[in-house]
């Protein structure tokens, strides 16, 4: 059957703009080989494009020989991946990336690039660290915004009006300006009772009292877009407030590509396309994520056997169970006394996975701390649960798997980060303005728009929330990744927005939930015992 007109003048199209002129018996055969990959075909076009200009060629008008001769070592490459391994065991395929050892880059606004940060981060940071937490944050989303079409400047010197210009105004030059401004800035509380816009330049007081709001929640520290007028009495009159425009994940990664910001290693194109075949053959992978899971709780326990006993049973069990704090039903603080007991109650958590034979055989087991969890401190991130805690429980599973809190998970392609924080509720009180009901009024759903404009997990205040200064870029989301995992003790919910899934497994020991998220579709199932 001959390819659809459409087809042709796109690969002709493709091949022209990298510099190639195909004959028609090489068209033909890239149209032949593009049919073997229906669901992935632009992907596949521009593996093979890529491969063709790293070849040493005599002219740039192709043949059928050319195309055939990489086509053959594209065809080959694939074949070496043993095809029954996405039935088998995913294991080789998934990796968990513990906060602490994610790379850290810094965006340099002269050149316009990031740059890796290289040598060790101390943990106990300077003032000037302090500083650059908040400027990192800042001008990661400053060049994020440049490149909106709304706010960046245009290219020729076209005539627009005031009321049309997006362009952002740095603080600096408000002065002296009359008329509508956009300005972005970070929101401050410089004097007691008065909230004030800060960028790099300077800072001005601003009266959010009339301003009309997006979804979100608007805390202090927040960096938003906002327009207004700048009054005489030098206060910025808000009318519109908002947060940085998203950038979809695909637009970061190809203006950054060799960049690893996610920390599971930068892959070749052939590598991804590989490995996202895979992926989409892994259907019968599934995680099951649980939320404060106390080993102290008998009727806790109770219910934990009844899930793995159901999922023992199934046909296939699943690949990872992901086990989230807090731990214990009360938290482990310097009035905490019970260490050895905590230490013990692992233990009999190890032997009830090892009496599933399957699970113990088949899944695998990821362990993450909580908010009110033994550890050092309640600094973000949080380091994995102590050895001392979970020794005896890796006796009975010497795979399990302990990480910080946030972790992330590389499953194939696929980019997930996981994150046990009682979040909502903290934010819902920090919050400067109520939220706007014009699109929503699911609280969960304001979460999720604030992180993912924000591009950060925890936007709250330090002294809400305090964080590992020289580590904030863990908490970092870009790019985006496909699914953020928010253990919180409220109501079990999902959003997908933007196209990143989003879910709260809700809190198993006091709500009975759980949830059970399928990669290969993104798919997440909100599940709970009877109680």
């Amino acid at each position: 059957m001959a390819a659809p007109s459409g087809s042709r003048k796109k690969v002709q199209r493709k091949f022209k703009l990298r510099g190639f002129t195909l004959k028609v018996d090489a068209l033909e055969e890239t149209l032949a080989y593009l049919a073997r990959f229906p669901d992935a075909e632009d992907g596949y076009l521009d593996l093979l494009i890529d491969d063709i200009d790293k070849q040493s060629l005599k002219s740039s008008i192709l043949d059928r020989e050319a195309i055939r001769r990489v086509v053959s070592l594209l065809l080959n490459a694939d074949a070496a991946v043993d095809p029954s391994a996405a039935s088998t065991s995913s294991s080789f395929a998934l990796r968990v990336i513990d906060a602490f050892v994610i790379p850290r880059f810094r965006y340099d606004p002269i050149k316009n690039v990031f740059y890796e940060h290289t040598g060790k981060l101390p943990i106990h940071g300077d003032a000037g660290d302090k500083a650059a937490l908040y400027r990192d944050r800042y001008q990661l989303l400053l060049q994020r915004i440049a490149r909106d079409k709304f706010f960046s400047k245009p290219v020729f010197d076209t005539k627009m009006t005031e009321s049309e210009s997006c362009e952002i105004t740095p603080i600096q030059s408000l002065i002296g300006c009359t008329g509508r401004r956009w300005i972005m800035g970070v929101i401050s509380q410089l004097e007691e009772g008065q909230f004030y816009l800060e960028d790099l330049s300077a800072a001005v007081p601003i009266d959010l009292s009339n301003s009309k709001i997006t979804s979100g929640f608007f805390v202090e520290n927040t960096v938003v877009v906002v327009e207004g007028e700048l009054l005489s009495n030098g206060i910025f009159q808000v009318n519109t407030c908002g947060f940085p425009p998203m950038e979809d994940r695909e637009t970061s990664l190809a203006l950054h590509m060799g960049l690893d910001f996610f920390g599971g290693d930068v892959l070749s194109t052939e590598e991804n396309f590989r490995l996202l075949g895979l992926e989409k053959k892994a259907v019968n992978d599934m995680f099951v994520v649980l939320s404060d899971v106390w080993l102290d709780n008998e009727e806790t326990m109770e219910k934990l056997a009844v899930v793995f006993d159901g999922y023992e049973s199934v046909e296939v069990v699943p690949s990872l169970f992901i086990l989230m704090g807090n731990f214990c039903s009360r938290p482990c603080n310097l009035a905490f006394y019970s260490y050895s007991t905590l230490r013990m109650q692992f233990a009999k958590l190890g032997e009830m996975i090892a009496s599933h034979p399957r699970l113990r055989e088949q899944s695998r087991f990821l362990f993450i701390p909580g908010p009110d969890d033994a550890g050092p401190s309640k600094v973000l991130p949080r380091c994995a649960l102590p050895k001392y805690l979970t020794e005896e429980l890796q006796k009975h599973i010497p795979g399990a798997i302990f990480r910080s809190n946030p972790c992330r998970i590389k499953f194939y392609t696929q980019e997930i980060v996981i994150f046990r924080q009682d979040l909502l509720y903290r934010m819902r009180r920090s919050c400067l303005i109520p939220p706007s009901t014009a699109e929503t009024s699911d609280y969960f759903q304001h979460l999720v728009a604030t992180i993912t404009h924000q591009s950060h997990l925890c936007p709250l205040p330090l002294t809400v929330q305090p964080i590992i200064w020289n580590y904030d870029h863990c908490l970092r989301l870009y790019p985006t990744p496909h699914t953020i995992v928010l253990g919180d003790r409220s109501e079990q919910k999902a959003f997908k927005y933007t196209g990143i899934t989003c879910f709260n497994p809700g809190s198993f020991s006091n709500d009975n939930t759980f949830a059970a998220y399928r990669p290969c579709t993104q798919e997440v199932e909100l599940s709970a015992l009877e109680s």
